[in-house]
């Protein structure tokens, strides 16, 4: 007689999170960074965004209250399912895209491969940041048919007013049009409608890291659809964002550089401000810093650690973008591109400085995440009085 045995498992504890627990854990603590992907993700519309002020969500049913949702009372948890920042958030991403959580030496995330890229084009290269890596890889997945669009934020109106507003990217001119880094926050989820009722299907989302992480939690979650059609995570390196106010009450009433006047904004230890006119300023950035977004004051992640590609412009090269392959699907983008001549790379390690950097950085916006909330993030800081 053959006997089998059975492996005894525990079960599953089903996920019952909803709205009141969001509202309650996130959107009213310090920990919401605006990044909209409750919005997107609930199946019902009853959440709206406020991109003009507070940068989060709310609810726009009011007869149980800010905290309150009927349909989170009869069982609907999508919101909590897609938020990059509800609890345990970062082993769970960890675990779905590495299979094992990061290292205490991993202060800016985990990491296949990390490289000093630029684009080919010179046109990139003239209209990008830095290396203009990420509008390559935009432009060379649109026309490889390997997306249909992409989520990316750019200027409201003729770009003058300097306000990021969310967008979407079919084709190589939208996606020089929305080029270049802004400085203020657009949660680039939010075009996510327009882009689907045009028929889009496969998505690429370019944010910062609060954005860049939520697709890959809401894989990990199981949040549906929606975190299905976000087919590929470029992350943005960011210390922070700034309050649009910054342009008004700080670089043309402290340094009389008009907003309507700025052709392009970098950040290298000081703001660098190009003009329509042809001149170039240098503002010191610890003097902006009372500007800063509220949502960023948390947030852990400088080096955009769950997006399957993470760019920015720091280090000695300012024509080269530093890049840093987490997945295996960014390294077969990244070896594609190279392969057909669309990017020039070379070793991550040709910039010393840079690594060095983006590492204490990451560990500096790790800081910030409160002793409260979910320790993964702290992972590997020193412990302080504080801590």
């Amino acid at each position: 007689m053959v006997t089998t045995s059975v492996e005894l498992r525990a079960p599953v504890e089903r996920w019952k999170a909803e709205w009141a627990d969001l509202y309650n854990e996130v959107v009213t603590t310090r920990l919401c960074t605006g990044c909209a992907a409750c919005v997107i993700a609930c199946p019902h519309d009853v959440l709206g965004y406020d991109a003009g002020g507070t940068f989060r969500p709310f609810h726009l049913e009011e007869e149980l209250g800010p905290g309150g949702c009927s349909h989170g009372l009869r069982g609907c948890t999508s919101c909590t399912r897609a938020c990059p920042r509800f609890r345990s958030w970062e082993s769970e991403a960890d675990s779905f895209l590495f299979g094992r959580v990061r290292q205490p030496e991993e202060q800016a995330g985990v990491a296949r491969t990390t490289l000093l890229a630029r684009s080919t084009d010179p046109e990139l290269l003239e209209k990008g940041q830095d290396g203009g890596v990420v509008s390559a890889i935009l432009i060379w997945c649109l026309e490889h048919d390997r997306i249909d669009a992409a989520l990316i934020s750019g200027l409201e109106g003729d770009g003058s007013g300097w306000r990021a507003v969310p967008g979407v990217a079919r084709n190589r001119e939208e996606v020089l049009a929305g080029a270049g880094s802004r400085y203020t926050y657009s949660a680039s989820t939010l075009a996510y409608a327009e882009a689907v009722a045009g028929g889009a299907e496969r998505l690429a989302l370019v944010g910062m890291g609060c954005q860049a992480s939520a697709p890959a939690v809401m894989k990990a979650r199981k949040a549906g659809k929606v975190g299905r059609r976000l087919a590929l995570s470029i992350g943005l390196m960011c210390s922070k964002t700034f309050d649009d106010a910054i342009f008004d009450e700080f670089f043309d009433a402290r340094y009389g550089i008009a907003r309507k006047d700025i052709a392009k904004i970098n950040i290298k230890g000081v703001f660098q401000i190009w003009c329509r006119d042809g001149s170039y300023h240098e503002v010191p950035l610890k003097e902006g810093h009372a500007w800063t977004r509220e949502g960023c004051k948390s947030c852990p992640d400088f080096a955009a650690e769950h997006a399957d590609i993470s760019a920015g412009g720091i280090g000695a090269f300012s024509d080269w973008t530093l890049t840093v392959v987490r997945t295996e699907l960014g390294q077969e983008v990244i070896d594609a591109m190279v392969s057909d001549g669309a990017l020039e790379v070379r070793p991550g390690g040709d910039d010393p400085g840079a690594l060095a950097l983006m590492d204490r950085l990451s560990s500096v916006s790790r800081r910030r995440w409160p002793v409260a909330a979910a320790s993964e993030p702290r992972l590997g800081l020193p412990v302080t009085k504080s801590s």
